[in-house]
């Protein structure tokens, strides 16, 4: 089991973790928004535990990498992932995101080199793109993003708060089995980034329309997500994704919140390995 980093073209230091024999076969997990790779805690020992090679980075900006000024968006997320596969010399990898995370796959996915992906997983994923724009009028409109902007900026610490004390694991609906220890440690991986690489991540998730990305992926897709996910609808983003994969399939969840890998890994975790073995 390792630690380290890496350094990319521009200077920025992303730091990953890699565990796991060197021979076995790479999962790579891509965290959301503005978490880091310690949201994978579990799935990784799960993954760890049957004999994978696990692997996940803090993307610029966020947990332990460097608090980056610039490249703070797509096109760069996907290369830095790109300069990390290269430097351990991945292939045949699993890459699985959540949210933000998800689009950076698919960015990531559509331009990797031949041999590199065997397949991909999408959880509660932003493709094709959030916003609400002539071409994607069920999108949200600038204003919840521009809330989200204006939150982060008056008090980043309470807002940090907010989200997953509400919507992100859906503790803000009636009978929800609520975990201080979720929330506490949510906060703890925003915190820790830089607050101008994840204002800046804001415009990445929302406004970067992934389909041609969706289009050009060739290798089999796993889209997962929740019904009642309160952070990314289900209806803009995973039933619209599914359309444009050559090789797609799609699981949804009843009930089920945007962070469901967290909340649910007993329900999420499976279907994962039932999907990286077929």
């Amino acid at each position: 089991m390792s630690t380290g980093f890496i350094t990319t073209k521009d200077g920025t230091q992303i730091f990953y973790k890699d565990w796991g024999p060197k021979t076995a076969q790479p999962i790579v997990f891509h965290h959301g928004w503005p978490l880091s790779s310690d949201d994978w805690d579990n799935q990784m020992l799960y993954f760890l535990g049957l004999g994978y090679r696990v692997i996940a980075h803090d993307r610029r900006g966020h947990g332990r990498s460097d608090q980056t000024d610039t490249g703070n968006e797509m096109d760069t997320y996907a290369d830095d992932v790109a300069a990390l596969t290269i430097s351990l010399n991945l292939r045949d990898a699993v890459h699985i995101g959540h949210s933000t995370g998800g689009g950076e796959v698919a960015r990531y996915v559509a331009r990797a080199e031949k041999g590199r992906v065997a397949k991909a997983v999408l959880i509660g994923a932003v493709p094709p793109i959030m916003l609400k724009t002539v071409a994607n009028p069920e999108g949200l409109p600038m204003s919840v993003f521009d809330g989200f902007r204006a939150a982060l900026v008056a008090n980043r610490a309470q807002f940090y708060i907010d989200v997953p004390a509400g919507p992100f694991f859906g503790f803000n609906r009636p009978g929800a089995k609520v975990s201080q220890g979720l929330i506490d440690n949510w906060w703890r991986q925003g915190m820790t980034g830089g607050a101008k690489p994840q204002y800046d991540c804001i415009k990445a998730f929302s406004e970067t329309d992934f389909t041609d990305d969706l289009r050009a992926i060739e290798v089999p897709v796993l889209v997962l997500h929740g019904e009642d996910d309160q952070i990314v609808p289900i209806a803009d983003s995973a039933r619209k994704a599914i359309k444009l994969l050559r090789k797609g399939s799609l699981k949804t969840y009843p009930g089920l919140p945007h962070g469901m890998a967290t909340t649910h890994p007993d329900i999420i975790n499976p279907d994962l390995l039932a999907f990286i073995k077929t």
